[in-house]
């Protein structure tokens, strides 16, 4: 079985571009052996992104996913979304491997400042 492989990529802004880059990441984990999940390239196709409750639940829908998989691949500056995913990535203890231009320390305000729950991330148990 394929270990599981959480794409965190830059999705809002340039939306097109960013979805290019995102199946591009997605290729990259796909040809390394892995299996890749990316919720922003699936949600979009049927969920509206400018409508803020359809974005949310495809944020809940997506740290849904994130629980599923073994690691997160990190790609990018971190955006509001992404940080709410590397913080519940760090809550469940998954590894986060930052693949291109982002450290820890960029992601530290974000983590400090944002919390899971305003993403309306609910886990099981709460």
């Amino acid at each position: 079985m394929r270990k599981k492989v959480f794409i965190c990529s830059p999705f809002r802004g340039d939306m097109e571009g960013n979805a290019r880059k995102a199946a591009a990441y997605c290729r990259m984990a796909c040809e390394q052996g892995f299996l890749p999940v990316a919720p922003h390239l699936l949600f979009p196709q049927f969920l509206n992104e400018g409508i803020e409750e359809e974005r949310r639940l495809g944020i809940s829908m997506g740290m849904e996913l994130l629980s599923l998989c073994d690691e997160v691949w990190v790609f990018g500056e971190a955006t509001e979304g992404m940080a709410a995913e590397i913080a519940s990535a760090t809550a469940q203890g998954k590894e986060i491997i930052f693949k291109e231009g982002m450290s820890t320390a960029s992601i530290t305000k974000w983590s400090i400042s944002f919390s899971i729950r305003e993403c309306g991330f609910q886990n099981s148990a709460g």
